[in-house]
């Protein structure tokens, strides 16, 4: 009789504000994936990506039998889903014997928009797959398998970091370890988000001349914040780095320039363009939400809106 086994692990969707690549070192191309990296900040959000992996042992000493299946929100995508697909094969010879494995990953918002869904599965797909075949991994080689997923495949840079730590704070330093700096914020704020359309982080990530463009105003930002780190600066700072970098005009996202213009003039925290993707936030005190959500509601009329808390828990294993 096979041996079927069950496993789901939450974790946080991620904003980032900005940030600053980290791929060269003396204007030499860095060949470690854990020196690759980025500097920034930003938050994750009380929306999750739950990643569910069910296995069934087909019999011992047949580890080049296994397989795996992976889904997205119900899509069948298997080796598509790169970075997933990466980690699994990075175990698959630790596993014990031969395996059907199935991995469903199921994002509570829009995937290729910017909120870290691929960070995310990552960190899913390996914690899960440890825990579900005891390979006695700890949580930081977890994290740093995940990471190096992500580098590999340019999927990301920093967001693993940001979702194991959790909460609003400052990704200090890029590759693995992390090093996260934690800055406090009141019990009363709520982000509102919506998204307009997707972007490939992998074009982005290939893309050297884009580099250019997001590292000097991403490296001044962080400075800035470090000298006064507080969710208002972060704010600012974030709206500041997407006038600088142009990539509004650059991606042609005129209709998200006047909505962020709009609410930016409103008595709120701040709103932003989330890195990277066509989706925005705005982070508020709960008595503004309704007006808020009202403005943002005269601009969005195809997709959902969002109304969320930084999440202070990263990763939940059931």
């Amino acid at each position: 009789m096979s041996e079927r086994k069950k496993i789901i692990i939450k974790v946080p969707h991620r904003v980032t504000g900005f940030f600053e690549i980290v791929d060269t070192k003396n204007g030499i191309k860095l060949e470690n994936p854990e020196l690759i990296g980025s500097r920034g900040a930003g938050f994750t959000l009380s929306a999750m990506g739950t990643t569910q992996i069910f296995s069934e042992s087909i019999g011992k000493n047949k580890r080049n039998s296994s397989s795996c299946e992976i889904y997205i929100n119900g899509s069948q995508v298997d080796k598509e889903a790169e970075t997933t697909y990466y980690i699994y094969d990075y175990i698959k010879n630790s596993l014990p014997n031969a395996h059907n494995i199935k991995i469903f990953h199921e994002f509570d918002l829009p995937v290729g928009c910017g909120y870290g869904a691929s960070g995310s599965g990552a960190l899913g797909t390996i914690f899960g797959l440890n825990r579900l075949f005891n390979l006695n991994l700890s949580d930081f080689e977890c994290g740093r398998i995940a990471h190096i997923a992500e580098v590999i495949n340019k999927t990301g840079l920093g967001t693993v970091c940001g979702q194991l730590s959790a909460g609003l704070g400052i990704v200090a330093a890029p590759g693995y370890p992390c090093k996260y700096e934690y800055i406090k914020f009141p019990a009363n704020i709520r982000v509102i988000c919506t998204s307009f359309g997707a972007i490939s982080t992998k074009e982005f990530l290939s893309n050297q001349s884009l580099h250019s463009i997001v590292n000097k105003p991403g490296k001044e930002a962080l400075r800035k914040l470090k000298i006064d780190p507080n969710i208002k600066k972060f704010a600012t700072l974030s709206w500041r780095f997407v006038k600088d970098t142009k990539i509004l005009d650059i991606l042609n996202l005129f209709k998200i320039r006047n909505l962020l213009e709009e609410l930016n003039k409103k008595q709120i925290i701040g709103a932003s363009l989330n890195q990277l993707g066509k989706s925005i936030f705005a982070i508020c005190k709960k008595k503004r939400v309704d007006e808020i959500t009202e403005i943002i509601e005269s601009y969005q009329t195809v997709n959902k809106i969002y109304c969320l808390k930084i999440e202070e828990q990263g990763i939940k294993i059931f």
